[in-house]
């Protein structure tokens, strides 16, 4: 790991000048001369060499004295660099970060977690962001509050309640300390959002591939529960005291901005979780991965090569949440995955939580079992083997109880040792938790039969490849070897698609 995440300078300047895309989020452009800091994608025209600086990402850039383009909206951005979504003790305290941590404990305690000292920690960020972790906690917050007041018509005390204010007063001031004017000076659309539904703007880096991530989730789509169309991904999300429910498609074209982006729309979400949502659809559509980084790896084996090539914005499609992945990755062993939906369908119109009438739409009409609800289930009679049953009801109780979690603070290998501890948790399926309730870029089921006999080629002597020989290879693929399965599994669901299309093709022309 380099020791700064910041790109080189000929590289930033370069990417300035032509407003590359493929930048945004990777580093903030700073004009002395103005004091405004921006994205490389600003349609503002560009800034003398001589007044403008670099930094790695906004918090720095706000450290340093800057404030936000109000044209450009640095909040867009995706987040800050691929470097960022390791196993590093920054990386992980940047993910604790992003869910909320500060917000709720100690900057001591988050130290604690990635097995730094308090000290310590503040340094490593100072150096490496130029910034401290309450400061880049505090930039996280305001930028979101400013997207807020910019998109919404959000009351200012929920916006500051979603932004993690618990005073209006205290949000006013440090919102015109930071950016020089008034929440309210940002209102733009004072008409938005009346129909109670609240529509946000999701930035990525291109390419993205979004029919690719929908064809992926329409595969696994559970009835009721979720609801994939040809161009939006739609779910419910809350609990049975406040249910509500997501939609998530293109954005709109002719609407603004560079078009790299996908819109968010919910219903029923409290201005409290908004930010906590956000940043889980983004995992989820794996919207801050940066693909040339991604690719520089992955293409350099021969067999990936052609695969990255023919489908450069592949994404990492993870799930809505860490329990319901889990509870599918135990019932898909060893099945397909149309067996493993329909049985995991089953399950939840068993024990789901359904709907008020008020609230239930067509094709969403129950919330997702949690793990109090599955420890003690009666899972007879849908399918699911008795050993699996077990391991569900086993995961259910580990998590009520604590022993293993969705905890982002986690290394890889620390989270795959806690899950493989559970009876009926191997390798394959604690990897395919981490990939998919994780969105963990280096996760690796070794042991996908998919995997091993697409990449085994016609030169191996073998029709698949063990998971240890699998393994040793896929060294190289640090630290995107989940990509690598992605694409793999992606490539063989095409040619599966083929295949079916030419037996329906030839069935056809002999009926004829």
């Amino acid at each position: 790991m380099p020791g700064t995440p910041l790109p080189d300078p000929a590289i930033c300047e370069q990417a300035r000048l032509s407003r590359d895309a493929r930048f945004d989020g990777l580093f903030f452009t700073a004009v002395s001369s103005t004091g405004i800091y921006c994205r490389p994608t600003c349609p503002a025209p560009p800034a003398r060499s001589r007044n403008v600086r670099y930094y790695a990402n906004a918090a720095a850039a706000e450290a340093a004295g800057f404030r936000p383009c109000l044209r450009c909206r640095p909040e867009l951005s995706p987040a800050d660099g691929s470097w960022r979504r390791g196993d590093g003790a920054l990386a992980r305290a940047l993910k604790l970060i992003d869910e909320g941590f500060l917000a709720e404990a100690p900057l001591a305690t988050l130290a604690e977690r990635v097995h730094l000292g308090e000290r310590q920690l503040r340094r490593l960020f100072t150096a490496r962001l130029g910034a401290p972790p309450i400061g880049v906690h505090g930039t996280r917050r305001l930028l979101f509050a400013k997207q807020l007041l910019t998109e919404t018509a959000l009351p200012v005390t929920e916006v500051a309640l979603a932004a993690g204010f618990g005073s209006l007063r205290r949000f006013n001031t440090c919102f015109r300390d930071a950016y020089g004017l008034a929440p309210r000076a940002l209102r733009q659309r004072p008409g938005a959002g009346q129909d109670d539904v609240l529509a946000l703007r999701l930035n990525y880096r291109p390419p993205y591939d979004f029919a690719a991530m929908l064809d992926f989730l329409r595969g696994r789509a559970l009835p009721g529960v979720e609801e994939v169309d040809a161009t939006t991904y739609r779910r419910v999300l809350g609990d049975a005291a406040a249910p509500g429910w997501l939609r998530v498609g293109p954005w709109p074209r002719g609407s603004g901005g560079d078009g790299h982006a996908l819109k968010l729309e919910l219903h029923g979400c409290p201005p409290s979780r908004l930010l906590p949502v956000v940043e889980r659809v983004r995992r989820m559509f794996d919207l801050d991965a940066d693909p040339q980084a991604i690719a520089g790896v992955l293409s350099t084996d021969v067999q990936l090569h052609p695969l990255l090539h023919a489908r450069p914005g592949l994404r990492l499609p993870s799930g809505w949440d860490g329990f319901e992945i889990a509870v599918r990755a135990v019932i898909g062993q060893q099945v397909s995955v149309t067996a493993a939906r329909t049985i995991t369908a089953r399950l939840a119109q068993r024990h789901g939580t359904p709907l008020p009438d008020g609230l239930a739409t067509a094709g969403l009409r129950l919330l997702f079992p949690g793990p109090e609800q599955l420890a003690d289930a009666d899972l007879s009679g849908i399918g699911l083997p008795t050993a699996r049953a077990a391991t569900v009801r086993a995961i259910a109780q580990a998590l009520v109880e604590g022993r293993v979690d969705f905890d982002a603070g986690h290394a890889l290998e620390d989270f795959v040792a806690r899950w493989t501890t559970l009876p009926g948790i191997g390798p394959w399926t604690a990897h395919y938790i981490a990939m998919r309730a994780l969105g963990h870029p280096d996760a690796f089921p070794a042991g996908d039969l998919v995997v091993q006999k697409h990449l085994a080629g016609d030169a191996a002597g073998s029709p698949r490849l063990r998971a240890a020989t699998l393994s040793r290879r896929a060294e190289d693929w640090r630290p995107w070897r989940a990509y690598a399965v992605i694409h793999v599994w992606r490539e063989a669901a095409l040619a599966q698609q083929a295949a079916t299309t030419s037996r329906a093709t030839g069935a056809r022309r002999k009926a004829a």
